[in-house]
């Protein structure tokens, strides 16, 4: 490995970034037919579907989705590994390095039942002979941990330049071929109007000067749903079980709380679990506000993020800061923090000392995460 264990301090310096977004850019109106229409739920289900959409439409206010589907051949046109790998490109060409170059694989998704794991495929097809390698599933906050095993390690000598990958395909446990239509719930379908599909990849790399680029300050990540029910799972057991048995069953259909269900679980008495634990991240690494640019909120409501905009005020995080995406490519999961720094790297203009802090709750066990970037 390359050790750098002899300098006073490591930094860790952001060189590349990289975005991919499948297919061309679908209205709401397409989505039925891109993911294929529900002919065999029952008719009651079917009805509300429709008025889902309506409702989904105006609040999430998502303009265009991505799929990688093709709609007449209903196959698919990507994957995990090959939306992982072209971001990765794109971040390496970015970044002025060879794959070769890289030392450190580490990849994030919502979660993943492939073997060999995603990384490790991952490697292979940008043509890594040897590295280090992590793959992690942790729903949305997976992005974030891949981000934070990353820092820690180039901070302490292991590794010199990483590549840090988040992937998402929605559409796979969204198309209607994938439901067992009969057994179908309101909680697994409604899902079908905000998850897109897409991958986003980071390039970091030591240093022992902050100067020039933007920097990781610091990462975070916590759980704090010990004591809280699942509010976003599947109901496969933890051992391989007949596919056949769980088709029938339907243990393997997506599904989320939503309404007064899951408010009740975000929303504590001393206010939501998002803004604790926000609170608790800048308690831990104090950061000045007034150099706060973009404020990125992980979120797959537009509507959601508005309502934790009104408790972030508080903390004295404006609203001007708000940096979101999702209106023009649907909520990717995971690599949507990813997508959003390549955004805004690509699309917007960073002045010395200022800051993007982005932190995230994931609703599957409330594990929550954060991080903050500073430009110099």
């Amino acid at each position: 490995m390359n050790m750098l264990n002899n300098k006073d301090e490591i930094y860790v310096k952001l060189t590349g970034t990289g975005s991919y977004l499948p297919g061309e850019p679908i209205p709401i109106e397409k989505v039925d037919y891109f993911l294929g229409e529900l002919t065999e739920t029952p008719e009651k289900l079917q009805k509300w579907l429709l008025r889902m959409k309506e409702l989904m439409k105006e609040m999430l206010e998502v303009d265009y989705y991505h799929y990688a589907i093709d709609p007449v051949t209903r196959e698919f046109t990507d994957d995990n590994i090959t939306m992982s790998v072209k971001a990765a490109q794109k971040a390496l060409i970015n970044a002025g390095l060879k794959a070769t170059d890289i030392d450190l694989i580490v990849y994030g998704s919502a979660h993943q039942d492939q073997m060999p794991t995603a990384s490790v495929r991952i490697q292979e097809a940008l043509g890594i002979e040897q590295c280090g390698e992590l793959s992690i599933h942790a729903n949305c906050t997976s992005a974030y941990k891949a981000l934070l095993i990353a820092t820690d390690f180039i901070k302490s000598g292991r590794y010199k330049n990483a590549l840090v990958i988040s992937s998402s395909m929605s559409s796979s446990e969204l198309r209607a071929e994938y439901y067992n239509q009969a057994l179908v719930k309101k909680e697994e379908l409604f899902l079908r109007y905000f998850l897109s599909d897409g991958a986003g990849a980071l390039v970091l790399q030591a240093t022992d000067k902050k100067e020039n680029g933007l920097f990781v300050e610091n990462t975070y990540m916590e759980s704090i749903g010990g004591k809280k029910p699942s509010a976003m799972l599947n109901h496969r057991p933890a051992y391989w079980m007949s596919p056949k048995k769980e088709y029938e069953l339907g243990y393997h259909h997506l599904s989320q709380m939503f309404n007064e269900q899951l408010r009740t679980h975000f929303h504590d008495e001393d206010g939501s679990v998002f803004i604790k634990g926000l609170k608790r991240m800048l308690d831990l690494y104090p950061i000045n506000l007034k150099e706060l640019k973009f404020f990125q909120v992980n979120f797959p409501s537009k509507h959601i993020s508005e309502l934790i905009m009104d408790e972030c005020q508080q903390l004295g995080i404006s609203r001007t800061t708000l940096y979101t995406k999702m209106s023009s490519m649907g909520y990717a999961g995971p690599p949507m923090a990813f997508i959003s720094i390549d955004r805004i790297l690509h699309e917007e203009k960073l002045e010395q000392n200022q800051l993007i802090l982005s932190f995230v709750t994931e609703v599957s066990k409330f594990m929550q995460a954060g991080y903050v970037l500073k430009f110099y």
